[in-house]
């Protein structure tokens, strides 16, 4: 399963957390805040950090200005992948992604699927690559953002994971 191997050092990634809601303020962003205090608990920086509507042409336009700063590795979105008419987030990122990590969204439905059951088929999670970028779109619950950090991302976004990990590509993610 996930092994650390200590004698490569630890390489922080900076990461921007977009919440995508049209009720949260800062003062009641749970999942945003869940998702920030463990990316600092991992060690890694949070770079940026915001709330957006709604709405796929807003939420678009902080995705491309995040991909486009060279300060920001990793984007991770809470919110707006579900079903309903205001849940827009995965096509936001349908406009911006160049390559899609279908297994991100496989992965963590079938771990949120030992926790609640089909209710899982109603979640859009999805991964993708722009600009160098990674972009990871959660659902807006608490639990979703502890579930796909604390079982997925923790590890992917660690140089030391192995036998392989999403950080040890980052110097090759631009090439063509």
């Amino acid at each position: 399963m996930s092994r650390i191997d200590e004698s490569i050092p630890f390489k922080p990634v900076q990461i921007a957390v977009l919440t995508v809601s049209d009720t949260r303020q800062a003062s009641s962003d749970t999942s945003g805040d869940t998702l920030a205090a463990r990316i600092e608990a991992a060690g890694h920086r949070v770079a940026d950090r915001t709330i957006e509507r709604d709405d796929a042409g807003a939420i678009e336009a902080h995705l491309r200005r995040w991909i486009a700063a060279p300060a920001i590795d990793v984007v991770i979105t809470t919110g707006g992948t579900g079903l309903t008419g205001r849940d827009v987030t995965p096509e936001a990122f349908d406009r911006v992604i160049e390559k899609r990590i279908d297994g991100f969204g496989e992965l963590f439905r079938m771990l949120s699927y030992q926790k609640i059951g089909t209710s899982t088929i109603q979640s859009r999670a999805l991964a993708g690559l722009a600009g160098g970028t990674y972009l990871f779109a959660l659902p807006g619950s608490t639990g979703a953002v502890r579930d796909a950090w604390d079982d997925i991302l923790v590890w992917q976004l660690d140089v030391r994971h192995q036998p392989c990990n999403f950080v040890e590509l980052m110097p090759r993610l631009r090439e063509r």
